[in-house]
C-alpha cells in the first residue's frame, strides 16, 4: 500500500480538450458558455476528491481558432461563480502577465481566495499568440524572452501586494474603535523596469496566506521561471522517460533556485481513453479522431505557429522546413513538433492529425490506466495529473467511475480532503507574510 496520494486536477475546457469536442453527443454543443455543464463537471470532481479545477484562457481569436474558444467564459468570473457552490476543491485560473495590471490581478485573485476560503490559484502565462497585442492597444507582441522578464516583475508585484497586510492586522475592535493596526499595513513601493506600484492592496490575506502559483512554461526560460516561482507546474507528459526527465529537471532547477525540491509539484496532462478491451479503446479513439477534418487539423496545427497557413504545402510530403516560424508563439510546443516530425519522418498530414488527437500511454482498460498512473508516480514522473479528457462526457465519467476506485483500492488515492485550503491539499506550507517573518527572525 502506498502512503502517497496521487492528486488530480481537471481542465474545465468547455466541451473538452479536443478541438471539435463540441460535436460530440456526450456534451452540450455550447459547453464553453454553459454554466450548468461547468458546475456538473466541478461537482463530480469535488465528490471524487480532486485537488482543483483549472480554467485555461486565451486573448486572441480569429476564424481559424478552436471553435469552442470563439466564445468561452473568462476564468476568474467562472471561478467566482463556482466558489460558493463548492467547499473543498481548488479553483485555478489563467491570467496573462503580458496583458494585465498587477494590482488588478492581485485584487481579483485575493478576492476569490477570500470568497472560497483559501482555494484560489493563478496559472501565470505570458500569452503565446501574437495577435493578443492588437486587443490591448499594442502594436507589437513582446518577444518570448522579454515576456518572461515582464512576468517575473509582474509576479513579484502581485505577491508583494498580497503581503500588504499581516495576518492579524485587522483587529476590528469596536469597543476601542480600532479597525486595524497601522503598524501591520505595508506599502510595496515597487520600482522595476516594467512596473511601478505603490500599494498597499485593499484586501487582506486568506487562510492559505497567498494563492497557489501554477505555471506551464516548457521552454528553457519558461521552466527556469517555473522552478523559481511556481508551486505547481503543468507538463505535457509524453512518454514515461520524457516525463521523468521533466520531473527531475524541474526539481533540480528548484533546488538551484534556493528552494526545496518538494516545494514544487508536477502535474503532467492526462487524456485517458478507457475501454473494457483494446478493441473498444481503439473504437473510441477513432470516433474522437473522426470529429475533425484534415482542413480543421491544419488550422489547429497552424495555431501553434501563430496561425501559419499550412494549406500551402503538400499534405503527403515530409513536414515542411519552417525556420523560425512559431518561435515567438508556443515555442516549446513548436520545437517539439518539428523535432518529432523530423525524427519520425512524418508527413504534414500525419503531424496535423496526430496533434488534434494524440495517442497517449493512458489508453486501455481501467486496470491498465490505473497501473500506468501508479507507475508514473512511483517512477518519479509525476506528483499528480491534470485530467484533460478529449470530451468532458463519458470519457470523464469512465475515469471517475472505473479508474479512481482501482487507485483507492491499491492505496494510491482517497476521495477525502486533507485540508480545506488548496495549499494544504497539495501538501504545501502556509505562505508566511514576509513582514511577519522579519519580526520573527
Amino acid at each position: 500500500m502506498s502512503s502517497k496520494k496521487v492528486q488530480f486536477g481537471v481542465m474545465l475546457h468547455g466541451p473538452g480538450g479536443h478541438m471539435n469536442a463540441w460535436r460530440s453527443d456526450d456534451v452540450p454543443s455550447d459547453a464553453s458558455t454553459n454554466f450548468e455543464h461547468y458546475m456538473n463537471v466541478t461537482k463530480k470532481a469535488e465528490k471524487a476528491g480532486f485537488s482543483f479545477v483549472f480554467v485555461a484562457d486565451g486573448l486572441y481569436i480569429n476564424e481559424k481558432s478552436i471553435p469552442h474558444f470563439l466564445s468561452r467564459f473568462e476564468p476568474l468570473t467562472i471561478l467566482a461563480a463556482l466558489a460558493p457552490i463548492t467547499s473543498k476543491i481548488g479553483l485555478v485560473g489563467t491570467i496573462s502577465s503580458s496583458y494585465s495590471e498587477p494590482f488588478t490581478v492581485a485584487r481579483q485573485l485575493a478576492s476569490i481566495d477570500k470568497i472560497s476560503g483559501g482555494r484560489a490559484g493563478w496559472n501565470v502565462v505570458t500569452s503565446p499568440l501574437e495577435g493578443s497585442a492588437y486587443n490591448f492597444s499594442k502594436d507589437k507582441h513582446p518577444e518570448h524572452s522579454l515576456r518572461y522578464d515582464i512576468a517575473e516583475e509582474h509576479l513579484q508585484v502581485v505577491q508583494g501586494l498580497w503581503d500588504s497586510w499581516e495576518d492579524d492586522a485587522f483587529v476590528r475592535d469596536a469597543e476601542n474603535n480600532q479597525y486595524f493596526d497601522k503598524e501591520k499595513m505595508h506599502e510595496l513601493n515597487y520600482k522595476g523596469e516594467y512596473f511601478q506600484v505603490k500599494g498597499p492592496l485593499n484586501i487582506d490575506r486568506s487562510k492559505q496566506g497567498q494563492p497557489i502559483i501554477f505555471q506551464a512554461g516548457a521552454s528553457k526560460k519558461g521552466s527556469g521561471f517555473a522552478a523559481k516561482y511556481a508551486d505547481a507546474v503543468f507538463t505535457n507528459g509524453g512518454t514515461l522517460e520524457q516525463a521523468q526527465d521533466a520531473y527531475k529537471d524541474l526539481r533540480q532547477k528548484a533546488v538551484d533556485a534556493g528552494r526545496s525540491a518538494d516545494d514544487i509539484k508536477i502535474f503532467p496532462v492526462l487524456s485517458p481513453i478507457i475501454g473494457e478491451t483494446d478493441e473498444e479503446v481503439q473504437k473510441k479513439y477513432k470516433e474522437i479522431q473522426n470529429l475533425v477534418t484534415i482542413e480543421e487539423a491544419l488550422a489547429y496545427l497552424g495555431r501553434y505557429f501563430d496561425h501559419h497557413d499550412f494549406t500551402q504545402y503538400d499534405l503527403d510530403a515530409p513536414f515542411p522546413e519552417l525556420g523560425d516560424v512559431g518561435k515567438n508563439s508556443f515555442q516549446s510546443t513548436t520545437d517539439e513538433i518539428k523535432r518529432r516530425a523530423k525524427e519520425n519522418n512524418l508527413t504534414l498530414r500525419e503531424v496535423a492529425l496526430e496533434e488534434t488527437t494524440r495517442e497517449t500511454p493512458f489508453m486501455g482498460t481501467p486496470e491498465k490506466v490505473a497501473e500506468k498512473i501508479i507507475e508514473w508516480v512511483d517512477e518519479q514522473a509525476a506528483d499528480g495529473f491534470v485530467l484533460t479528457p478529449h470530451v468532458l462526457g463519458e470519457l470523464y465519467d469512465d475515469f471517475l467511475n472505473k479508474v479512481i476506485p482501482i487507485l483507492v483500492e491499491k492505496g494510491y488515492y482517497d476521495t477525502s480532503y486533507e485540508s480545506d485550503t488548496l495549499r494544504g491539499e497539495l501538501g504545501l506550507k502556509f505562505k508566511e507574510n514576509r513582514y511577519s517573518q522579519r519580526v520573527n527572525i
